[in-house]
């Protein structure tokens, strides 16, 4: 299925003291995604569904972020999420960084279909 890549959106998210990495993703996507309300497939023709939702998040330990939790933060479409190295840890005196996470979130549609 040909995909075209039509939005990317930004956001940082944190976890300030408990080392959270998948809560701060969460919160990465929810700073990109709650301040728009981006009517994409419908522009298209297309049911909403039919996106094909590509997240990033890059966290310093990515092996601790719960990829499957964050995808019902998406409410439809074909949500992919993958984590990376990235993102920043902050030490704290009592020995628990703060945690920094980045999201991008791309956004594509098979215009093939909407032709």
């Amino acid at each position: 299925m040909p995909k075209t890549r039509l939005l990317t959106e930004f956001g940082i998210g944190s976890s300030l003291r408990h080392r959270d990495y998948t809560a701060a993703a969460r919160r990465a996507l929810q700073d990109a995604l709650w301040r728009n309300s981006i009517n994409l497939a419908e522009l298209f023709g297309q049911p909403k569904e039919a996106m094909m939702i590509d997240v990033e998040i890059a966290a310093q330990d990515p092996d601790a972020v719960d990829t499957t939790a964050l995808a019902d933060v998406f409410p439809y479409g074909q949500v992919t999420v993958t984590a990376h190295k990235g993102g920043l840890d902050v030490p704290r005196p009592d020995g628990e960084p703060t945690v920094i996470v980045n999201a991008a979130i791309n956004v594509s549609l098979n215009l093939e279909l909407a032709q």
